[in-house]
């Protein structure tokens, strides 16, 4: 077997990418209801996409067996995590979208996060945006699963958490 196809060696600079500083980051805070929800969301450059790494942790809990919970996640147009009684996050406003696209085409529609003992651990490749493109937006997270069908932004819940996509400055 040829060891150059194995995770230990890559033709692509992702690995050295997350060894490195992201571009960009959302500190990740929960709502007055999510409060124990917090974590952060980085965003790294490179020349094949976006690599988004997330963690967060205080995520709600299920306690019956096989219904660990997931949750939606997308980075939405606003570029505040203000609201008001009814939307904690109504400023984070809809789905970050750059072409018109329908759902779960959005350049916002990212993969779901799946809780581990309130704990969540995600980092994907993605071409639909650059960190450019989104600094100043925000990242939220859902109570539910995203359906990846309904119109306009999946059927994904109540938002529970909002972060800021902040530039890194270089030092």
């Amino acid at each position: 077997m040829n060891n150059s196809s194995s995770c230990s060696y890559s033709k692509f600079p992702f690995h050295s990418a997350l060894y490195g500083r992201a571009r960009a980051m959302a500190n990740i805070a929960g709502s007055k209801t999510f409060p124990d929800v917090s974590g952060t969301v980085g965003f790294y450059q490179t020349e094949k996409g976006v690599i988004v790494c997330t963690e967060i942790k205080g995520l709600p809990q299920n306690a019956l067996p096989c219904q660990e919970q997931i949750f939606g996640f997308h980075i939405h147009k606003g570029t505040d995590c203000g609201g008001n009684m009814g939307d904690p996050f109504a400023d984070a406003m809809s789905h970050y979208d750059l072409s018109g696209c329908a759902h779960p085409y959005h350049a916002g529609d990212l993969p779901p996060l799946f809780g581990n003992n309130g704990f969540a651990f995600s980092a994907f490749l993605t071409n639909r945006f650059s960190v450019e493109e989104v600094i100043g937006r925000t990242v939220i997270i859902h109570d539910h699963p995203d359906d990846f069908t309904t119109q306009p932004s999946g059927n994904s819940g109540t938002k529970i958490a909002c972060g800021v996509i902040r530039k890194i400055l270089v030092q």
